[in-house]
């Protein structure tokens, strides 16, 4: 990989390693609706514009129901939900548990008929992720209720199957064509219900309004954009790598700015389930991939 992909790599690994903690800051006193509000918003204002400019608005429409689903399934339910979730879950145990996202894609992938095989390998990275996952809660169940976590669960299966509607309904999409009609659609839905609690706002604590500003221009518009340019230097394969940096990222945050503590269920699950993940969505073979305008995000939304 050149000098540009890795920093790139290691702008993405950060960037999407810390919206745990920002989330963390923000439901301490914000509603999970307004967070998930604010965030759609100003990244919608960001990449709506440019959307707009290059000529990929009316395109992208096209596919209205598939973005639709999109949208559901990568921001309205699962950003909500996580924000739920960290009301009571730390943020170090949240970003751990949605790391099984490659695991569960695998999975789901497999379950609805794409053409890849479970290699042994594969099957073993599962293996060891369900005993990372089952030493993880094991260990730190005393302390956790059960809402939070079925929360995080339907986040990482909407994470899962995002991408297969990317791949199956929307190839020839640009990445943040569709992202940006996502960020607006979701912001629309949550107007209504976000919008009375504005007033909010006002009397919020400066970091915990920064921690909104910087999860939508920074966690969500400029990290979409970044991550198309590193799908376009280094690949897609090596791209999604991302996605078992970011967690040990929240965790390590979540520990030294939070006073999270750093758990016998972290320490043992953190790297069982790492590596059950990389295991379990190793290729099993090079294919050949066709030429896109632009590759869809294959890579959960934190």
């Amino acid at each position: 990989m050149s000098r540009r992909g890795w920093v790139l790599f290691v702008a993405m690994s950060l960037i999407w390693g810390i919206p745990y903690l920002l989330i963390k800051v923000a439901v301490g006193e914000f509603p999970p609706v307004l967070v998930v509000f604010g965030r759609c918003v100003i990244g919608a204002a960001l990449l709506l514009p440019w959307t707009i400019a290059r000529g990929q608005l009316r395109p992208a429409l096209r596919h209205w129901r598939a973005l639709l689903l999109f949208a559901v399934l990568e921001m309205a339910a699962p950003w909500f939900l996580l924000t739920f979730a960290e009301q009571s879950l730390s943020s170090s145990l949240t970003g751990l548990l949605v790391a099984t996202v490659p695991f569960m894609a695998a999975l789901a992938g497999r379950l609805l008929g794409e053409e890849e095989r479970l290699t042994p390998i594969r099957l073993v990275g599962m293996g060891v992720g369900v005993v990372g996952i089952v030493v993880l809660l094991g260990l730190d169940i005393g302390h956790l209720s059960v809402l939070p976590l079925l929360a995080v669960a339907v986040v990482v299966v909407g994470y899962a199957t995002g991408p297969l509607v990317v791949t199956r309904a929307l190839p020839e999409v640009s990445g943040v064509a569709a992202s940006a009609v996502a960020l607006t659609v979701t912001a629309l839905g949550y107007a209504a219900f976000a919008v009375p609690k504005l007033h909010l706002v006002a009397t919020a604590p400066p970091r915990a309004v920064l921690a909104v500003l910087t999860l939508g221009a920074i966690c969500t518009a400029v990290a979409l954009a970044l991550f198309f340019e590193l799908i376009r230097e280094a690949g897609p394969q090596r791209a999604l790598v991302i996605t078992f940096v970011n967690p040990a990222v929240a965790v390590l945050l979540g520990v030294l700015l939070l006073g999270e503590p750093f758990t016998l269920g972290l320490s043992l699950g953190l790297p069982l389930v790492l590596i059950g993940c990389v295991l379990a969505t190793r290729r099993s073979a090079e294919r050949p991939v066709a030429a896109a305008p632009e590759p869809m995000i294959e890579a959960p939304l934190p």
